[in-house]
């Protein structure tokens, strides 16, 4: 692991690899971790870098305000990258098209898998079934208590909601995806208190700025709202092509890290392919 000063956090990441730069930018619900498989298996192609973003795993704690964007662009510059293409999973997508919008000279490709959309509200749908299925694993002043960093988190709490969250999420979830979880709800229940702040004008209605080619990633397993931002992504943002996965829920890279893992491949051999045809002419 090595760590990096980026907008006044240290932010954990890894590197290996020579070649076109590949950033992993992982889901709110995980860490750096769940690119285990792509991280390695890309390596040998590409110079490949996944970090942990403030608040999250070994990198430094989320207090004040914060981009997360702002911090991916960041993170770009201090290991003196012009331009990379960037995978983002859930929440890390959103990140990553909010860079793309931000610098888009910087983008030379984008996956967004199961991705989240910044400035979108979730329908009362899914707020319903995560209050029902996730939230009510924990008795709701014990929550408000650990919102408020009034009460140290009980570890059974820590647990419990790891596991809600796991099975909200992924239907079979592994040791490692609890695990990832368990960091994230120890993490938010004791750092300092913090306030997250977006692009502006958010993607939502930018979509079709978007100009890097991009690879739209939808686990068919994952809730229906969310793959509602898959269906908006794709129809919105020009030229983006759509892969569902049936054996997949919210978090491909860690269910189906092989097939993840050849799908970037496919998509990045396709993408430089391009560059060296480009170069040529």
């Amino acid at each position: 692991m090595n760590l990096v000063h980026v907008n006044g956090a240290d932010l954990a990441y890894d590197e290996a690899g020579v070649g076109p730069a590949v950033i992993f930018v992982h889901a709110g619900a995980g860490d750096r971790r769940m690119w285990d498989d792509q991280f390695d298996g890309l390596a040998g192609q590409y110079r490949v870098i996944r970090y942990d973003q403030r608040g999250f795993g070994g990198s430094g704690d989320a207090a004040g305000e914060y981009r997360h964007y702002a911090d991916l662009l960041g993170l770009m510059d201090a290991l003196d990258i012009d331009r990379a293409t960037l995978v983002g999973c859930s929440m890390g997508g959103s990140y990553a098209l909010e860079a793309a919008l931000a610098a888009p000279g910087r983008v030379s490709g984008l996956v967004l898998i199961c991705s989240g959309l910044s400035g979108r509200e979730w329908p009362e749908s899914m707020r319903a079934r995560a209050a029902r299925e996730v939230h009510s694993a924990v008795p709701a002043e014990r929550l408000r208590a650990y919102a408020a960093r009034t009460r140290e988190p009980d570890p059974a709490d820590v647990e419990a909601m790891a596991v809600a969250q796991a099975r909200f999420l992924v239907p079979e979830p592994s040791e490692l995806v609890l695990d990832m979880l368990r960091g994230v709800f120890r993490r938010t229940w004791t750092g300092p208190q913090r306030t997250e702040r977006h692009l502006e004008p958010g993607p939502t209605g930018r979509l079709g700025e978007v100009v890097a080619p991009t690879l739209v990633v939808n686990g068919l397993l994952d809730v229906p709202e969310i793959q509602e931002v898959s269906a908006l992504l794709s129809a919105g943002i020009t030229g983006a092509r759509r892969l569902d996965l049936p054996d997949a829920g919210h978090l491909p890279p860690v269910e189906r890290p092989a097939k993840v893992t050849a799908v970037l491949r496919g998509f990045l051999t396709e993408l430089h392919s391009g560059d060296e045809r480009r170069a040529l002419a």
